[in-house]
C-alpha cells in the first residue's frame, strides 16, 4: 500500500499539527488539500503536492462546495483528517450560548461535515482512512474548559460510531488525542490562562506543561508520527481507537 497519488484532505492545514501532517503526506506522494479560513496563509505554506483552499468549517455550504471542488480536481478523498478546531477555556457559569455554539460549530459540526462530505467520494473506493484530531480533553476533560471538552468528547463518539458502521471494510476511523502540543494555540492559551487566573505567563505555561504526564510539551512531529502509522502499511486493524499522545496514561 502506498499513498502515491491518493487524495488527502486536512482541515486546519495551514498551521501547527495540520501543516506538519500535510507536509508529511505530500512527501509520501499524496495529493494534499489543506483548508483554513485564510487563503493567504494557505498559499504561503503550501509546497509541492499541496493545494490550499479557503474553507470555514462552521459553514456547511462552504464545506460542501470546497470538498466537492477538491474531489473534482484531485480525485476521491482517501485520507480525511478533521483537524480544524479552537481551544478556548471558559468557566460554565460564564459561558453564554454564543460561545457554546461557536465551539461546537467549529470542533464538532466541522468534523462531522468534513467527514460526511469526504465519505461521499471515499465510499466509491476500496481504501480510506479517517482521523479526527481530538484531545486529552476528549478522554478525561480538563478544568475550566467544559465546553471545549464536550466538543472533543463528541468527536470521539462520532469516530467510534463510524468505525462500527464500516467494520470489516477497507475504511478505518480513529481519533488522535494529544496533550498540550507546542503550537501557537499553547502560546495564545498561556496569555489567556494568565489573565483569567491572575498569574504569570511562566506559571500559566507550566500548568499546561505539567498536565502532560512526561512534563513537557508534545512536539507536532510526534502527533504526525501517529497519523503516519494510522495511514501506513499494516494499519488495517487499527480502527475505532483513541491514540493518546500525552507522555503517559491519562
Amino acid at each position: 500500500m502506498t499513498l502515491q497519488g491518493k487524495h488527502a484532505l486536512i482541515t486546519g492545514g495551514g498551521t501547527g499539527i495540520g501543516l506538519d501532517m500535510a507536509r508529511s503526506l505530500a512527501a509520501q506522494g499524496a495529493l494534499v488539500t489543506i483548508t483554513g479560513r485564510r487563503q493567504e496563509v494557505l498559499d504561503e505554506v503550501a509546497t509541492a503536492g499541496m493545494t490550499g483552499m479557503a474553507m470555514d468549517v462552521r459553514e456547511e455550504q462552504q464545506i460542501v462546495d470546497t470538498i466537492g471542488a477538491a474531489v473534482e480536481a484531485r480525485g476521491p478523498v482517501q485520507v480525511c483528517i478533521a483537524n480544524a478546531g479552537v481551544a478556548t477555556g471558559k468557566a460554565v457559569h460564564k459561558t453564554d450560548m454564543a460561545f457554546w455554539r461557536d465551539m461546537m460549530a467549529t470542533n464538532l459540526d466541522g468534523a462531522f461535515l468534513t467527514i460526511r462530505e469526504s465519505l461521499a467520494s471515499m465510499r466509491h473506493t476500496d481504501w480510506g482512512r479517517v482521523i479526527a484530531v481530538s484531545s486529552i480533553a476528549g478522554i478525561r476533560g480538563v478544568p475550566g474548559a467544559a465546553c471545549y471538552s464536550a466538543s472533543k468528547h463528541g468527536m470521539i463518539g462520532l469516530i467510534r460510531s463510524l468505525s462500527e458502521d464500516y467494520m470489516g471494510t477497507g475504511f478505518t476511523f480513529n481519533s488522535i488525542c494529544p496533550g498540550y502540543v507546542d503550537t501557537d494555540i499553547v502560546t495564545r492559551n498561556t496569555t489567556s490562562i494568565a489573565q483569567r487566573a491572575g498569574i504569570s505567563e511562566d506559571k500559566a505555561r507550566g500548568i499546561m506543561v505539567n498536565t502532560n504526564r512526561h512534563r513537557r510539551l508534545v512536539e507536532v512531529e510526534e502527533v504526525t508520527a501517529a497519523m503516519n502509522y494510522i495511514v501506513g502499511p499494516g494499519s488495517g486493524s487499527i480502527n475505532g481507537q483513541n491514540i493518546e499522545i500525552a507522555g503517559g496514561q491519562m
